[in-house]
């Protein structure tokens, strides 16, 4: 599943990265790397972009750009 598919308070390990180039390099900068725990936090009121917690920060995703992003789902006792 991608990370666009997360829902709200579920939780995933990033698995692959399937963007090129630059929004690659961005993801990788951002930590964004594979077996990286991501939670879903929050979702403005037209669903885009999404706000993920990662490594310790927020970070506001686009759908298009959160679709690159393989992970699978996890369970919230697997998050320590």
């Amino acid at each position: 599943m991608s990370l666009n598919e997360l829902q709200l308070g579920e939780y995933g390990v990033v698995k692959a990265i399937h963007a090129t180039d630059k929004v690659r390099r961005r993801f990788l900068d951002l930590g964004i790397v594979p077996n990286t725990k991501v939670k879903c936090l929050y979702r403005s009121p037209f669903k885009d972009p999404t706000a993920y917690f990662i490594r310790g920060t927020t970070i506001a995703l686009r759908n298009e750009d959160a679709s690159l992003i393989e992970i699978t789902r996890m369970e919230e006792s697997s998050w320590a």
